[in-house]
């Protein structure tokens, strides 16, 4: 056998290498063809080939791992116990660019399915590896190394810690500077994820100087990346009025008001979030909120929003008008009350109607003032619907009860009241009686028309326990009637007459 023959032995063989790895790649970009090629062993014939003297081999082996590995979590599990993963770590700091973001790949696929797997990862001591890819000159290898950080990161606050630990956030800052938007965005993501869990990670993103570096992305004209810029915003300042303070010192009012009205649906929702993690920490900073036009701004969204995206501008609404009257009444001034009730009347998801009960409730606390101008917009019978629903969630109940109950209690408004007193249920119903007892003591038209309205019999038909509060406040409103006139309007007085007319005898 000559030379030339020995040798096409092994050409042949790399072929046939080079077309299976590729073939696999090609078939685990595809999830219906998944499940045969886990049950034909494909884990096990990949991984030596990660090993291969052809570097392109062992490129495409570690692609088509990445694949299966994303797929579900039982393929993940098996890169980890086929003992993949330090081969791949060893890689990274070793092989070429290509190899990097395909090792990098295979990490970040297994590591995204579960605390647990994520955790496989780290001990494995891809941490410091893939911190050293950051420093990588090539852009799509710092990609690849931040979005497996990333992926780490997301699931728990000491998975977070390691990677801050690993001394990963300093670089990620300066792979937000990149001109490259794609490590912008993932950096940008990166550093969202470490920044969510607790004060302390939030803190460790901005001793880097990390805002900065994030306000000045605000006003790029790349949606995804202004996705993960005001995301990163939000979780940062809602963890304490420090952090949040400094967000806003970093000059993101008025800019932050301009994207209310992106196209990215992605980006308006992200951009409210952001303004709603700063006004629920103090008076101060929702009235800064106020001052910017952010108040209207978000209301403005409201109404051209559907759906989930309004549930951050409802909630904001809600954190102002609950710091303060004033603040209260800015929302009221700005017809925000209007905007929540077709909220409330459009919106079918239990839990974006249980925020906006909270946030009527928030508005109608303070005062009479404020109780009338959200009695006013009607929503009175409709949050006594939702308490009463026994479809509605145990939130919205709960939720529907306690903003009917703080704007009753307020209330002085007799044509909101005046529905209520035939519908509601005697808990709900001892709060509007009460509110009618007050009124009623000062106001001789408001007690002419409580008795042309029916409301006066209605009161004489309700069945109250002896001594309870709800006959105390039924006994008030009594006694700011005539006596003939209450005995007229009392169950059973009709038949009383008759009686008094069969005894009667004409002289």
């Amino acid at each position: 056998m000559s030379q030339r023959q020995v040798l096409q032995v092994f050409e042949q063989y790399q072929k046939s290498r080079m077309q299976f790895v590729q073939t696999v790649a090609e078939l685990a970009s595809r999830p219906q063809n998944i499940e045969t090629l886990q049950h034909a062993g494909v884990m096990s014939l990949l991984r030596p080939l990660l090993l291969d003297v052809v570097p392109t081999i062992q490129q495409t082996a570690a692609l088509a791992l990445g694949r299966l590995a994303s797929y579900n979590d039982e393929l993940a599990e098996a890169v980890v116990k086929g003992d993949i993963l330090p081969q791949l770590v060893y890689s990274l700091a070793e092989q070429n660019r290509f190899y990097k973001k395909a090792a990098a790949f295979v990490l970040r696929a297994v590591a995204k399915h579960s605390p647990q797997l994520a955790q496989a990862v780290v001990d494995c001591g891809a941490l410091d590896a893939l911190v050293v890819s950051l420093e990588d000159f090539d852009p799509g290898v710092k990609e690849a190394a931040a979005w497996a950080l990333d992926y780490i990161a997301c699931h728990t606050g000491e998975l977070s810690q390691a990677v801050v630990d690993a001394g990963a956030v300093p670089l990620l800052v300066l792979c937000v500077q990149e001109p490259e938007l794609t490590v912008k965005r993932i950096a940008a993501s990166a550093l969202n994820d470490i920044a969510k869990h607790s004060p302390e990670l939030a803190q460790t993103v901005v001793d880097t100087g990390a805002i900065a570096h994030l306000a000045q992305m605000i006003l790029n004209p790349d949606a995804k990346l202004k996705r993960h810029v005001f995301s990163a915003l939000s979780q940062i300042s809602k963890h304490s009025v420090d952090l949040a303070e400094l967000v806003v010192e970093a000059e993101v009012f008025p800019a932050v008001l301009t994207s209310l009205k992106d196209a990215d649906e992605h980006v308006r929702k992200n951009a409210t979030t952001l303004i709603r993690e700063i006004a629920k920490h103090t008076p101060e900073l929702s009235q800064m909120i106020v001052n910017a036009g952010g108040v209207a701004a978000v209301i403005d969204y409201l109404g051209e929003s559907r759906g989930n995206v309004r549930l951050p501008g409802i909630m904001m609404l809600g954190y102002v008008a609950a710091h303060s009257e004033n603040l209260a009444m800015a929302v009221i001034v700005s017809k925000g009350v209007p905007q929540l009730a077709i909220c409330l009347a459009e919106e079918t998801e239990d839990h974006i109607r249980s925020a906006t009960a909270w946030a009527l409730g928030q508005m109608g606390r303070h005062s009479p003032e404020h109780a009338r101008a959200v009695a006013m917009a009607n929503v009175l019978p409709r949050l006594l619907a939702f308490y009463m629903d026994a479809q509605s969630s145990e939130d919205l109940q709960a939720k529907a009860k306690k903003a009917l109950k703080s704007i009753l209690q307020k209330c002085t408004y007799v044509p909101a009241l005046e529905p209520l007193l035939h519908e509601a249920p005697s808990n709900i119903l001892k709060h509007v009686i009460c509110q009618f007892s007050k009124v009623l003591l000062h106001d001789s038209k408001a007690r002419r028309l409580f008795v042309t309205s029916g409301g006066l019999k209605k009161v004489q038909e309700i069945k109250a326990e002896p001594g309870s509060l709800l006959q105390e406040y039924i006994n008030s409103i009594n006694n700011c009637f005539p006596e003939e006139i209450v005995r007229y309007y009392s169950p059973g007085y009709s038949e009383t007459l008759l009686e008094q007319l069969d005894k009667y005898e004409p002289i």
